[in-house]
């Protein structure tokens, strides 16, 4: 038992005091004795457990409208003295600081009050200086202190009383100071990037969850994801969810985003294999599933409606490996679930992060997320025949499926319908003969097909074997000095041309 220390005495000095009652009478139980402050004092006291206040430990009242509290030797002393060092147990003894053994402590909500709006003072007095540094302090000594510094900590802590009683190991004390650490720069980092704002002087990026997955890309690397999954997906069913899966389920819901009408896609590899709009579910289902039912073997599917019976009956026909929707009616649940490994996910209404980070050599690339999707009065007809209206509503679908795939990448679309993508071509002309021939290996035909490119074409060599296609409308983005000689070649063969001033790399 050499390695137990006891508690004997605990400063409590929290924000959050939700279930904090069963702690705090299952420490007096064991015996502990209780230092604590203003509000969490009286919450003490209110249980019916004896509570000294720190200002009758320090002989200092709390000052400067409660700015100045726990900041005092006699507290900082109890925490950082450690027990094994002669020379500060006879300090301790000199100056009557008392030992602690436990600090319980979380910080005020600076986030949460960034976020709802509040004045600059208001935010500037939730910046935590007495919890910080108690936080630190003692994790620091966590050879002799137990910290637990938030809310998210009570439920372990709580076990550990449970199971051990009022004493802890080594390895659980570093466990709690590690957590204490991850608590403590998180919120400075918040603090950093409110006051840094859009100067972007140095990148603190923090996430307080991990989910240690199965393997990364491939079996043999380590993958593990940091973010709240369940803050944007219930899960309703299936096996654990992958590194890959998460990629793929990323690029299903930025795609959908784009969408309004009732809309199915289904993604391999993080593109679009296929994509329809249709009044029904069911019927964006089947034209989705005909843009390539061989790719979609196994692949994430996602819809922006309801799914029905009669849709989940036809999604039972293939095996895939997620699906994301926003409701599921229960009959159509009692379809879908009948295979278990199959992950059901419900996306919720949240928004997405604004920002992407990519590591890159020695360093992360951070840019803002790609939110432009272009619409009709973005559309600059360059050509002498204008585009009809039915040629523009797909060139608006289509330009959504492009700005998703990967580069160098050519979409074709017709009705309201992926009809092939080229993707991810070292030669745009690639890309586009890719898409052609796939599109003729599924049988759709391509007369009267829009084309859409994620960017400009530097030779007029596409527009040209499109038109041999079948195409007769396209959307770039413009941009190449040799713009014109694409220009040229529609107006010499009765091709739309639209440009709309936004390129969508994707890499």
């Amino acid at each position: 038992m050499a390695d137990y220390k006891k508690i004997k005495t605990a400063l409590v000095s929290v924000y959050h005091k939700d279930n904090l009652d069963v702690i705090i009478r299952k420490l007096h139980a064991e015996g502990v004795q209780f230092i604590s402050t203003g509000g969490t004092q009286s919450f003490i006291e209110s249980l019916g457990i004896p509570c000294q206040a720190v200002e009758s430990l320090t002989t200092y009242p709390s000052i400067l409208g409660g700015r100045v509290k726990t900041l005092h030797p006699k507290i900082f002393g109890g925490i950082l003295g450690r027990r094994d060092v002669p020379q500060d147990i006879a300090q301790m003894d000199q100056y009557e600081i008392p030992e602690i053994d436990l600090v319980i402590v979380d910080l005020y909500p600076f986030e949460d009050t960034v976020a709802s709006g509040a004045e600059l003072q208001a935010i500037i007095e939730k910046i935590d200086i007495g919890g910080i540094s108690l936080i630190r302090a003692a994790a620091k000594n966590y050879k002799d202190v137990v910290i637990v510094a938030s809310k998210a900590q009570y439920e372990p802590f709580l076990n550990q009383l449970n199971e051990f009683g009022a004493q802890t190991t080594l390895e659980t004390r570093k466990w709690f100071a590690k957590e204490a650490f991850g608590v403590s720069s998180h919120y400075d980092s918040a603090i950093f990037n409110y006051f840094d704002g859009d100067s972007a002087s140095a990148l603190r990026y923090t996430a307080n969850s991990a989910k240690i997955l199965r393997y990364g890309e491939n079996p043999h690397q380590k993958g593990i994801f940091y973010g709240d999954f369940n803050n944007i997906f219930e899960k309703l069913q299936g096996k654990e969810i992958s590194y890959n899966n998460l990629l793929d389920i990323d690029a299903a819901v930025n795609l959908m985003m784009d969408f309004d009408d009732v809309t199915f896609a289904i993604l391999k590899h993080n593109n679009a294999c296929g994509v329809a709009s249709r009044p029904s579910v069911l019927d964006a289902w089947k034209d989705a599933l005909a843009g390539d039912p061989v790719s979609a073997f196994g692949g994430v599917l996602i819809t922006n409606a309801v799914i029905d019976k009669a849709t989940a009956e036809e999604i039972n026909k293939i095996f895939f490996e997620v699906i994301i929707a926003p409701d599921y009616d229960t009959d159509a649940l009692e379809v879908l679930t009948q295979k278990k490994n199959r992950i059901i996910l419900v996306q919720k209404n949240v928004k997405l992060p604004t920002k992407q980070i990519r590591s890159v050599l020695n360093g992360v690339l951070v840019q803002d997320r790609d939110l432009k999707t272009e619409t009709e009065e973005d559309m600059k007809t360059v050509t002498e025949k204008a585009p009809s209206k039915s040629e523009i509503s797909d060139m608006i679908f289509a330009n959504k499926i492009v700005k998703h795939s990967k580069s160098n990448s050519i979409v074709l679309a017709k009705n309201g319908q992926l009809c092939a993508s080229g993707v991810g071509q070292t030669s745009r002309v690639d890309a586009l003969k890719q898409a052609i021939e796939k599109a003729h290996s599924f049988n759709f035909d391509l007369n009267g097909a829009v084309m859409a490119s994620d960017a400009f074409f530097p030779f007029p060599d596409c527009v040209e074997i499109a038109k041999n296609a079948g195409v007769t409308a396209v959307v770039q983005p413009g941009g190449s000095i040799k713009d014109q000689e694409s220009v040229d070649y529609c107006n010499k063969n009765g091709v739309a041309m639209v440009m709309t001033g936004f390129r969508h790399f994707k890499h």
